[in-house]
């Protein structure tokens, strides 16, 4: 067999996981719980070569030479889909660790802080707390199992190709980014309340009694107040999470149809 058409085919063959390797990948690197760098990076790319192992067949790959100048744009626009569809699911823990933030803040626990392992950065314990009750919620729903499904499905939707970004897509990422703001103030709007109420409290009283010390008084108080506002809001964090995953297994197939 002639040595020029043996390579020639291992390349045509290659080329057939390619480019679904290079959203599958993408994808993982960036997706909650699998994304974290607390996730070696040959353990991610390992799972993105076996999801690209099944997903490759069911994929129509498009003509265009990996070598080739269209093969470099190609490469590019499948490395920004897979992040953007990682980055969009990823918004949903991100609301959740702002919650946790902005309560921990309200309560006077913003001096504890522990170093994120999924980010890289210091965040208050709380919302480090807030963010693995998320993920354990986001297993237990089967959203791991969603996830795979949504980058299978991808192909379908948005097929390999050259097309560009239309501005549509840009503005409806945009307006997705709200999830971020919106989910946060659900998360932390009872605790927040509650202490607002405590802290109205402590001043009524600063003006009856001006010898009392608020600090020491005020501090613990408002920090159990918080922590039995945490407990008994507990339940609704799941369906936040639940809904927040819905929302984003919705705006991604409409982002990728605008695509």
């Amino acid at each position: 067999m002639n040595l020029d058409m043996t390579i020639g085919y291992l390349i045509d063959y290659l080329t057939v996981f390619l480019w679904p390797f290079i959203r599958v990948t993408s994808f993982v690197m960036v997706m909650p719980v699998i994304g974290g760098s607390f996730v070696p990076a040959r353990v991610r790319i390992l799972v993105g070569l076996a999801l690209t192992i099944v997903i490759a067949p069911l994929v129509t790959p498009p003509d265009v030479q990996p070598l080739s100048l269209q093969g470099f744009f190609l490469l590019l626009r499948e490395m920004a889909v897979g992040v953007m569809m990682g980055f969009l699911v990823q918004l949903v823990f991100d609301a959740i660790v702002l919650g946790g933030q902005v309560i921990a803040m309200s309560m006077g626990l913003g001096f504890a802080v522990f170093l994120d392992q999924a980010r890289g950065v210091n965040i208050p314990v709380l919302g480090q707390l807030f963010l693995m009750l998320g993920m354990l919620v986001f297993l237990s729903l089967d959203g791991h199992l969603a996830m795979i499904q949504l980058i299978a499905d991808s192909f379908q939707l948005l097929p390999i190709g050259l097309a560009g970004f239309p501005a549509e897509a840009q503005e409806a990422m945009i307006h997705h980014s709200r999830l971020v703001f919106s989910a946060a103030v659900q998360i932390a709007l009872p605790a927040i309340t509650a202490l607002l109420v405590v802290n109205l409290s402590f001043g009524v009283m600063s003006r009856a009694a001006p010898t009392l010390n608020l600090f020491a008084v005020g501090f613990p108080v408002a920090m159990l107040l918080g922590f039995v506002v945490i407990f008994l809001n507990m339940g609704s964090l799941t369906a936040i999470v639940s809904l927040l995953l819905q929302d984003v297994l919705v705006a991604i197939p409409d982002l990728l149809r605008i695509l």
